[in-house]
């Protein structure tokens, strides 16, 4: 007979519980749960104290407990053993959540003392936006968090297929970040460094030509000294930096 596996909490692009294998269908929750749910997935063990406090803040706190409570009491009627309430409160033993998935991969591929061989990119469903449409503190900070762990994993990633020489995977996760952040340079400079290991001259610079037109025009600004000096000293292509543009594809 099989075991069933836990449930899993999905937090990206938007809340939702995904049953034990074998389980019934999770409906949607009061967003009171939701909310109670999210906010200890993203937080560890918090206290009562401080979740109550967190999540009701306007009222007393005798309310504040009330309301953990029914929101507790809610959820165990749906999932039953999705939390760990013996002293604080956690994910119960066994409960997957996307986010940690996701951030236990970025700090695998940001480990200096690893072995730098993570080279395989989350699947689709670790690349959503964090909770879209929430807008508790909690929720922004920890949105930012995401994004910015996320966009440094990208291009450390981009960075190693590209010096194992497999540029074309290189380039994928590479605007893959860009599509993310189109205003990061970082990731418009890891596109650049993987055309130029590929020996790509005219695309490194045509690739600097479109990055310098985009914060131009939406920021005012141009490239940093650090993306110019990429494309420095490359012969008659550099001309882009001072000279005439290069041609757009057609």
């Amino acid at each position: 007979m099989q075991v069933a596996t836990a449930p899993r909490v999905r937090l990206l692009d938007g809340f939702a519980v995904d049953p034990a294998a074998g389980g019934l269908p999770v409906g949607e929750l009061p967003r009171g749960v939701q909310r109670l749910v999210a906010h200890v997935c993203l937080t560890g063990r918090p206290d009562r104290t401080a979740i109550a406090g967190e999540l009701w803040p306007d009222v007393r706190e005798e309310q504040a407990q009330g309301s953990l409570r029914s929101a507790l009491w809610r959820l165990q009627k749906v999932v039953p053993g999705l939390l760990d309430v013996s002293g604080g409160i956690a994910p119960a033993a066994g409960v997957r959540v996307d986010v940690a998935e996701l951030a236990a991969w970025a700090r695998r591929v940001l480990d200096p003392t690893g072995f730098g061989d993570e080279l395989a990119v989350p699947d689709a469903g670790l690349r959503g936006e964090l909770l879209p449409g929430w807008y508790d503190d909690w929720v922004l900070m920890e949105r930012e968090r995401l994004r910015q762990l996320r966009m440094h994993a990208l291009e450390a990633v981009a960075a190693r297929l590209a010096a194992a020489g497999r540029h074309g995977e290189a380039l994928q996760v590479a605007y893959a970040a860009v599509r993310a952040e189109p205003l990061r340079e970082s990731a418009h400079r890891t596109v650049v460094r993987v055309h130029l290991g590929e020996g790509n001259v005219a695309e490194a610079v045509r690739a600097y030509d479109l990055y310098r037109d985009l914060v131009e025009q939406e920021l005012g600004v141009g490239p940093t000294e650090q993306m110019t000096r990429l494309v420095r000293g490359l012969g008659r292509a550099y001309r882009v930096l001072g000279g005439p543009r290069l041609p757009r594809p057609a």
